[in-house]
């Protein structure tokens, strides 16, 4: 099942997105009105919503709804770096022996068509398609075994971000928490229907230009190890979202580096769970 959260020109809604169009889920149903209120009562409410996805007849055409952030504002970004082999050697650095792990802040939040921003104080603004895992459950300490069931679905993520200011010291927070650098959507792909996370091509194109093309079953942490070490430190919690990797061919490992500059378009894709697109431009 595909669960988005898209306007129509009014409030925000959530939907389902079917062969047939955009079935909107909350106009005049007890339905939770934002994502993460759905996730979080997913078990008792999922035979509703599929019932509701198959049966409404008030059906929107993509074109009619501009597809929002599937949650607004995660509760936690966590991501990893350096988690796919040719990643790791364009950047010039060791296998790492332990998973490398960063936050985005949720402010960062971008919508999966929305501009993406080249910030004021800084233009080194770089691409990173990812796949992202999204929680389902309040959980601490899930095993590798129990990871699978952890996670609610997937989503094509873009980790953007800013070398210059990732760079400036050993944490990357703010270089990767700039506002709109977290764009990921186009909606969330229920881990049902989307299987085994591992074996999916996933590729960025900047301009029509191919720049990163790879499968996710080169994670060198695959989602479940990601999802046990993560759990160890923390409480998983409904919404929270994991951005898994980004593969090789990044702008900044090329020669000379190829950075994104205003009016550059982003394209990130994952097969089986669709595509956002970004065209950059300059802060205001």
């Amino acid at each position: 099942m595909k669960l988005a959260t898209f306007t129509a020109g009014a409030a925000p809604e959530l939907g389902a997105v079917t062969e047939r169009g955009l079935v909107p889920l909350t106009r005049g149903t007890a339905l939770p009105t934002d994502m993460t209120g759905l996730i979080a009562r997913w078990p008792e409410l999922e035979s509703e919503v599929r019932r509701l996805a198959e049966a409404a007849g008030d059906l929107l055409g993509l074109d009619q709804a501009r597809l929002l952030a599937p949650i607004d504002r995660p509760g936690k970004i966590m991501a990893i770096g350096l988690n796919y082999a040719d990643h790791i050697a364009e950047s010039g650095l060791p296998k790492p022996e332990n998973q490398v792990w960063f936050c985005k802040q949720p402010s960062s939040v971008n919508g999966p068509f929305d501009p993406v921003q080249i910030p004021k104080v800084a233009d080194t603004v770089d691409y990173e398609v990812e796949l992202v895992a999204v929680i389902g459950a309040r959980r601490r300490h899930i095993s590798r075994a129990e990871a699978p069931k952890a996670v609610f679905g997937y989503c094509v993520g873009n980790d953007v971000s800013e070398r210059t200011w990732q760079r400036q010291t050993p944490q990357w927070v703010l270089g990767k928490s700039f506002d709109t650098h977290a764009p990921f959507g186009p909606w969330i792909t229920t881990a049902d229907e989307f299987g085994d996370p591992h074996g999916h091509a996933i590729r960025c194109l900047v301009n029509g230009e191919l720049r990163q093309n790879s499968n996710t079953d080169q994670l060198v942490f695959d989602v479940w190890a990601q999802v046990e070490h993560l759990s160890k430190a923390m409480t998983l919690e409904p919404g929270d979202l994991i951005f898994t990797g980004t593969p090789g061919g990044v702008g900044a490992a090329m020669k000379p580096p190829r950075f994104l500059k205003p009016g550059d378009r982003v394209r990130c894709e994952i097969d089986g769970l669709g595509a956002i697109e970004a065209v950059c431009e300059a802060e205001v």
